[in-house]
């Protein structure tokens, strides 16, 4: 098997030597229009890992294959990476119109956007779970762009840094509002997903023993939905309010809850039959999520 080649990407500099496009404006950040400027990396077999957050907006005409379904991106669909995720440059139908925007993790070190980072989880998604924009949001989004291009493109001073943290963080919030329309104008998809995934938990626990299977986590039940970590548990949180770990976590405690009142098995016997490997961990998770050990809740009756 051909073990697969990556190229690190470290700095603003090497971004635009990949695409071709001068001498970067900013050492932390850059804005390349995708319609001037193509990709001039190798693409045999080479894989590119960032050291930036990414985000692309891009409009093909037609419909584009991402996973085993097709996306229509007739008016402009946006794909986020995190610093370190792996990408791989493949032929793409033709390109309307489109922009890219890299910034490096330095640029948002010891600042507001750089505490809450984190909380724009759509930067750990799949490819295929991709913003789909409307012409509408898709020139909200451009305007942040632009702005932040011209702060590249002017002498820096000490109000430069700031004005375009500013504007990521304001794009980024865009983006999160649109991501929530979009998981609420597919409802019927989503709800498909939901109904799915508490057959798999309902399924998981049914079993007598979990001593083989271990605890279940939230991985497990993604990949079995062929959908992120993230996204999986944004879409959950959107329809449930609760994340996939959350639910994990109730259907872990009600079975608990049967095999201490319905049987006179030890705690760590029953923490045992849960997939836990350490009974105290049992415990202490029982305990946070009902206000009782085990052991009081089995004699509450």
């Amino acid at each position: 098997m051909t073990q697969k080649k990556y190229v690190d990407i470290e700095t603003i500099g090497e971004i635009h030597e990949l695409w071709d496009c001068g001498k970067p404006r900013h050492p932390l950040v850059a804005v390349i229009d995708l319609t001037k400027y193509h990709f001039r990396g190798d693409r045999n077999g080479l894989s590119y890992r960032l050291n930036f957050y990414t985000i692309f907006c891009k409009k093909f005409n037609g419909v584009l294959r991402y996973g085993r379904s097709y996306y229509d991106f007739s008016e402009g669909s946006l794909m986020f990476t995190a610093p370190g995720q792996a990408t791989t440059p493949t032929p793409a139908p033709s390109l309307e119109e489109g922009w890219a925007l890299f910034f490096h993790p330095d640029l948002i070190h010891h600042s507001t956007l750089g505490q809450t980072i984190g909380q724009y989880s759509y930067f750990n998604y799949e490819s295929n779970e991709a913003l789909h924009v409307s012409e509408e949001e898709k020139l909200a989004l451009y305007d942040c762009v632009r702005k932040i291009e011209q702060e590249c493109g002017q002498n820096v001073d000490k109000h430069t840094k700031t004005l375009i943290q500013n504007n990521i963080e304001l794009l980024l919030n865009y983006c999160s509002r649109f991501y929530d329309r979009q998981f609420y104008t597919r409802a019927k998809v989503n709800t498909d997903v939901v109904q799915a995934f508490e057959k798999l938990l309902k399924d998981h626990f049914a079993q007598d023993t979990l001593i083989n299977s271990g605890l279940p986590g939230v991985k497990k039940f993604a990949e079995q939905l062929n959908l992120s970590p993230n996204y999986l548990s944004d879409l959950l949180q959107k329809f449930t309010g609760k994340t996939t770990q959350e639910h994990i976590h109730l259907h872990l405690i009600n079975k608990a809850k049967a095999l201490l009142w319905s049987t006179d098995k030890p705690v760590s016997e029953i923490a045992y039959m849960l997939g836990f490997e350490n009974p105290p961990h049992f415990t202490r998770l029982f305990r946070q999520k009902t206000g009782y050990s085990p052991s009081d809740y089995r004699n509450l009756n």
